[in-house]
C-alpha cells in the first residue's frame, strides 16, 4: 500500500502542472481556462463538462470553436450558429446555453448545489439538484437527454463522470484545478469522476475489484484513495486518468 501511495503522489507531482493543459495535451479544463476571468465561469464550466465526452481533441477542438461570452446575452445565443458535436445537434447546444441563461437570472448553478449540498454535504444530492435544474428548464430532446443526464438514486446507477469531473474542476485547488467553490464545498466529499481510463487502471493497481462501471465503483475507488489523502482523495484523478490515457500503466 505504501508503494502504492508512492506512485501515486510521485505521478500527481509530474501531472501537477501547467504544461499537461494545451493544444497539444488535450483536455476540456484547457478550454473552461480561457475564461477564468468571466463572471459566469461556473456555467461555462458545467457546458464544457457536459460536452465533456468521446476523444479529448475532439472534444477541445469543439469547445474552442464555441465564444462562451455570450452564455449571459439571450438575443446573441438565438442568432448564434453553434456546433454539432455526436449526439448533440446545434439546437441542443443553443438550448442549453439558453437554460444556463435562465439559471445566471436566477442566482447561479453555484447556489443551486450548494443549496442542496449544505442538506447533508452529499455532492451526489447537489448534483441531482443542478440536473433537475437544468432538465426542468429546456424540452428534452434524446441528445439533451444524454447531455444532462438523470439523476442518480442508487449506486448501482450512473457514475456521473461528467458532473463529478465539474466538482472536481471547481472544488479542488492545484495547478490544474481551479477551486473556485472551495468556500463553500470540502475536496473531501468530492467523487471520482469514473471514466474507462479511471476504470481499468483502478483494477489494475488494486484500487477497486468491482466489475461493474457505476457509482458504487466510484465511491469505492474514492474510498481507496481516501486512505492516502483524507482530506482530498480525488487529488489523484488527474494522474490517473492520464496514466491510463497514455497507457503508461
Amino acid at each position: 500500500m505504501n508503494n502504492l501511495k508512492q506512485l501515486l503522489d510521485k505521478h500527481y507531482e509530474i501531472r501537477n502542472t501547467t504544461f499537461e493543459l494545451s493544444l497539444d495535451k488535450p483536455d476540456p479544463l484547457f478550454a473552461v481556462k480561457q475564461y477564468l476571468d468571466s463572471k459566469y465561469i461556473n456555467e461555462i464550466a458545467v457546458i464544457c463538462a457536459l460536452l465533456s465526452y468521446g476523444n479529448a481533441k475532439q472534444i477541445l477542438k469543439t469547445l474552442l470553436s464555441i465564444d462562451f461570452n455570450i452564455i449571459d446575452n439571450r438575443e446573441a445565443i438565438l442568432n448564434t450558429i453553434f456546433p454539432l458535436y455526436r449526439f448533440q445537434s446545434r439546437e441542443d447546444i443553443k438550448n442549453i446555453f439558453l437554460c444556463m441563461y435562465d439559471i445566471i437570472n436566477h442566482g447561479g448553478i453555484k447556489d443551486v448545489f450548494v443549496n442542496a449540498y449544505n442538506k447533508n454535504h452529499d455532492v451526489v444530492f447537489g448534483i441531482n439538484a443542478m440536473i433537475d435544474s437544468l432538465r426542468s428548464r429546456v424540452e428534452l430532446t434524446s441528445g439533451l437527454d444524454f447531455l444532462i443526464g438523470r439523476k442518480s438514486i442508487k449506486t448501482s446507477s450512473s457514475p456521473l463522470k461528467r458532473w463529478n469531473m465539474f466538482l472536481r474542476w471547481i472544488v479542488r485547488k492545484d495547478n490544474i484545478d481551479i477551486g473556485l467553490w472551495s468556500d463553500k464545498v470540502s475536496p473531501k466529499h468530492l467523487i471520482l469522476p469514473l471514466d474507462t481510463h479511471t476504470f481499468r487502471l483502478s483494477k489494475k493497481l488494486g484500487l477497486l475489484t468491482r466489475r461493474s462501471y457505476d457509482l458504487q465503483s466510484a465511491l469505492d475507488i474514492t474510498d481507496s484513495l481516501r486512505k492516502f489523502n483524507k482530506d482530498d482523495p480525488i487529488k489523484y484523478d488527474f494522474a490517473l486518468y492520464r496514466l491510463g490515457q497514455e497507457k503508461l500503466l
